[in-house]
């Protein structure tokens, strides 16, 4: 029986990958407003970066966690379609976050790795650092559906 790695390795669609990367200056809505920059896919794993900018700030000058939610959803799908047959699309059902240390400076980089992946879902970890502290872990699933 092939382990998780090899699974994640046959699986693993480069092609895919390399289109998010490309299509990082073609986001529209909250992941283009937030600025999140998809760096470096792998079989399984996905590297991604927010920028902290003032306007997604607390007054008190902290990142609202909202923002972190937010980036924390967004790859949480987006590390599962280089792994997914063409046309299914990824349903976060469910994550749990948590907030470990504040952010008001710097970069956050998120590294999101699928721990188990079936036909029908997917549970991955998330792991952000704020220029090399770590400051969110999270856990989450998501739904992978067929296209309609």
């Amino acid at each position: 029986m092939a382990t998780h790695a090899e699974k994640m390795k046959e699986s693993f669609n480069q092609d895919v990958a390399n289109s998010f990367i490309a299509g990082n200056d073609k986001q529209t809505g909250l992941s283009e407003y937030l600025g999140i920059k998809l760096l470096e896919f792998s079989p399984g794993k996905v590297i991604a970066e927010l920028p902290v900018d003032k306007k997604l700030l607390t007054p008190f000058g902290n990142m609202h966690g909202g923002v972190l939610s937010a980036f924390t959803d967004h790859v949480l799908g987006c590390v599962c379609y280089p792994q997914m047959k063409k046309g299914q699309w990824a349903a976060t059902t469910e994550f749990k976050l948590n907030l470990l240390a504040p952010v008001s400076k710097g970069t956050v980089t998120a590294t999101a790795e699928i721990i188990n992946m079936t036909r029908s879902t997917a549970v991955v970890q998330i792991r952000m650092e704020n220029d090399g502290r770590h400051c969110l872990a999270a856990q989450g699933t998501v739904l992978i559906m067929d296209p309609r």
